[in-house]
């Protein structure tokens, strides 16, 4: 196991955990403690993140990973554009019984994936290094997530192919995203759902949920 996180980290760990209202599986607290600490301790050698003040570590990367957790729709999870893993990872630690693919085409944040998903044995975690448009699984995703890839249309474009016929694109966002959605086209329908994030203000968070309109 990586060297344990900081007691202000872990300290922020637990409020957050609380805050969010949800159960966890037997030993989460302590793997998302160990992932924040192992992305800490890469991120002084690797540039992964530009956040790595333990607080808004634990809002941004955690937190608001864990906040879309109750959107997810089906086993089969796909998490574009992953980065240094998130909101993949948090995700994978808290539904263990969802199998997840977490995509990105920086080879050094998918080594680190790798990395953190071997450390933390989760066996649900499978990181591939591919650009989205590139990418060829043999059969589409329940759930395809994205945190901060692109805009809707453009999103949809690289992504939407990818999303199965009863799944749903899962896109999350900052503040309500109107310009955006005006820009998604007719063979998809969207709800907005905003986000309750421990460490962000009202109304900071949102979630769009777009799933294939039926004739």
């Amino acid at each position: 196991m990586p060297p344990r996180p900081d007691a202000e980290m872990k300290d922020a760990i637990q409020e957050s955990l609380r805050k969010l209202g949800q159960e966890f599986p037997a030993g989460a607290e302590d793997k998302f403690a160990a992932l924040l600490g192992e992305l800490a301790r890469w991120n002084r050698r690797i540039n992964l993140t530009a956040i790595n003040e333990p607080k808004r570590m634990v809002a941004a990367h955690l937190a608001d990973s864990l906040a879309a957790r109750p959107l997810l729709r089906g086993v089969r999870i796909l998490d574009v554009g992953t980065g240094a893993g998130f909101p993949g990872l948090p995700l994978a630690i808290a539904e263990p019984d969802r199998a997840f693919v977490l995509l990105d085409s920086n080879a050094r944040k998918i080594a680190f994936v790798q990395h953190a998903a071997r450390l933390l044995g989760l066996d649900n975690v499978e990181a591939v290094q591919a650009r989205a448009e590139n990418f060829a699984p043999g059969s589409p995703f329940d759930t395809v997530i994205a945190r901060a890839v692109a805009a809707l249309p453009r999103l949809l474009d690289i992504a939407g192919r990818l999303v199965g016929e009863d799944g749903v694109l899962l896109a999350l966002k900052g503040r309500y995203p109107a310009g955006e959605l005006d820009g998604v086209g007719p063979a998809w329908r969207y709800d907005v759902t905003e986000l309750a994030v421990p460490g962000y203000g009202a109304g900071s968070r949102h979630a769009v949920l777009l799933e294939h309109r039926t004739i």
